[in-house]
């Protein structure tokens, strides 16, 4: 979620990088905490890069942990 979440803010387009971060994080979800979930998002979204498998994951994920997220979370 960090990785992603520097290379959106710093502009940096590296799909292969993405696709990567992508397939790692999609073994990992469940241990993800609401700000990551929410910055991966973001980052994938900010770079353009789509990730259909990793975005509906997230979404689960998310369903099972609405109580952890803050506002900015769901900015």
């Amino acid at each position: 979620a960090n990785t992603a979440w520097a290379f959106a803010t710093a502009s940096v387009e590296a799909p292969i990088l993405f696709n990567a971060i992508a397939d790692a994080a999609l073994t990992k979800l469940d241990v993800f905490k609401p700000q990551e979930l929410a910055n991966t998002v973001w980052a994938f979204a900010t770079t353009s890069v789509e990730a259909p498998a990793l975005f509906n994951a997230i979404a689960d994920a998310a369903l099972t942990k609405l109580d952890g997220f803050k506002p900015q979370n769901l900015a």
